[in-house]
């Protein structure tokens, strides 16, 4: 009777562990990041502690463009200014960050 309750006890156990992770992970079905607004969202956030809430600032307005379910956000200065801005690459489906970096 014994090993027949042990039995039991580990089926239900490893019947527990086994479920995959992402079973129990919502994913939308537009992707973490549906849309250009969002994208921009999370660059910023990013780009915020990297490079200082002021540089970040003066680089609005953020653009976003999405290619191949990767959005390429990026910042932009006043017409003719020299300079380089903030880069972001970010995968559309799980919201990665592929790529930052600041042109110069």
């Amino acid at each position: 009777m014994w090993r027949k309750i042990l039995f039991l006890s580990l089926l239900c156990v490893t019947g527990v562990y086994a479920a995959e992770p992402e079973d129990y992970s919502y994913k939308p079905k537009n992707g973490f990041i549906p849309d250009e607004e969002t994208a921009i969202a999370v660059a910023v956030a990013v780009w915020k502690p990297i490079y200082g809430v002021a540089q970040i600032k003066h680089e609005s307005p953020f653009v976003a463009k999405l290619k191949d379910g990767v959005w390429y956000v990026s910042g932009s200065l006043p017409e003719g200014w020299a300079g380089g801005v903030a880069e972001a690459e970010i995968s559309k489906a799980d919201g990665t960050i592929l790529r930052i970096s600041h042109g110069k």
